[in-house]
């Protein structure tokens, strides 16, 4: 009987210490964490979780906060139990204005840009205005830098310049993209698109004919005649996206790096042969798996391949129809082109 009565006590008990190795909280993770300003998600996700990609799986809605997952420096966080379940919650301390010793009801409005972001945003914007994938047919069809003042071939910042081509419409504002790697899908040799890399941007003048005058507004390298131009897109990472696991199983490989190193480490920014076509979604994340290497069997003499091992994560953060730019996470060991991407 009191074996009996003592299994129906651990019970609930063991059931609640395998949910939460289940949901993936870290042995060592805190009872509560206060932000700090630089933080990130994926840095405090990292103090909870083995798998930070739950996050929202796991995060306890209050009703009375707006948006629960606006994250501000300050904020504790807290894990506490819902139902017998771990979750995680927030808490926002309220300050009073010297001699208040009561709180009336109020609303304590914060800027959303103040929120702390998902992942290190100034590692990650600079390549959304850098880099596209774009076809042949785009490239080729785009207008180009005709020629520099006084029949330079290499102009920079602040330069006036000539251009030629079909522009498009009210268009004003222009990048100025080199073309660089075709690449082509290694397992089945379909074309997945060129990338196109942005060397600077360039405003529209006058135009006489297909012959336009341009100012140089912004240049990384020597922009060079020839040079394609496309019209600038203003775009920014949302800063309140969130990690997740692709909803359809990915079965994908690194095809590069942006900079055109061979090895990979954390923050490196890779491109990856899939995107929107086969599901992926900003913020979808996926493990990098090393492929395992072969070593001969000192007892029979074979050649024998080890299996892959799962080397680190990367995060979608940006997709196109045939490929998408990717963000390294983690990188427990130098990271390489040809390295397969699957779910987490």
């Amino acid at each position: 009987m009191k074996k009996l009565m003592l299994a129906l006590l651990l019970a609930p008990m063991l059931a609640l210490v395998s949910w939460a190795q289940d949901a993936s909280f870290r042995s060592d993770h805190p009872e509560e964490y206060t932000v700090q300003k630089g933080d990130t998600l994926w840095d405090i996700s990292n103090t909870f979780l083995n798998t930070p990609w739950l996050w929202p799986e796991i995060w306890h809605v209050n009703e009375q906060i707006e948006n629960p997952h606006l994250i501000y420096p300050g904020d504790v966080i807290y894990l506490v139990y819902v139902d017998g379940k771990p979750r995680l919650t927030r808490d926002r301390p309220v300050k009073m204005a010297p001699g208040v010793t009561d709180l009336d009801p109020s609303v304590r409005v914060l800027p959303k840009d103040d929120a702390i972001s998902t992942i290190p945003l100034d590692r990650v914007n600079t390549f959304l205005s850098r880099s596209r994938v774009v076809t042949e047919e785009q490239l080729e069809s785009a207008p180009y830098m005709l020629a520099g003042p006084e029949e330079r071939l290499i102009v920079g910042a602040g330069d006036r310049a000539y251009a030629r081509g079909d522009f498009e419409g009210d268009f004003r504002n222009y990048g100025v993209y080199r073309k660089e790697e075709r690449f082509r899908d290694p397992e089945t040799g379909e074309y997945l698109g060129t990338h196109a890399k942005n060397i600077g941007a360039v405003r529209l003048g006058t135009e006489e004919g297909d012959v336009a005058r341009v100012k140089v507004t912004r240049s990384m390298e020597e922009v060079r005649m020839g040079d394609r131009l496309l019209p600038s897109e203003e775009r920014s990472i949302d800063p309140n996206f969130y990690p997740s696991a692709p909803d359809d199983e990915i079965n994908a490989l690194i095809m590069a790096v942006e900079g055109g190193v061979s090895q990979v480490g954390k923050m490196d920014v890779v491109m990856v042969n899939r995107g929107e076509r086969e599901g992926l979604l900003v913020g979808n994340v996926l493990a990098v798996h090393k492929r395992g290497e072969t070593t001969r069997d000192p007892v029979t003499g074979e050649r024998v391949t080890l299996p892959d091992e799962r080397a680190g994560l990367v995060m979608i953060f940006r997709t196109f129809e045939k490929m998408s730019l990717a963000l390294v996470l983690e990188a427990e060991r130098p990271l390489a082109v040809n390295d397969k991407l699957l779910n987490p």
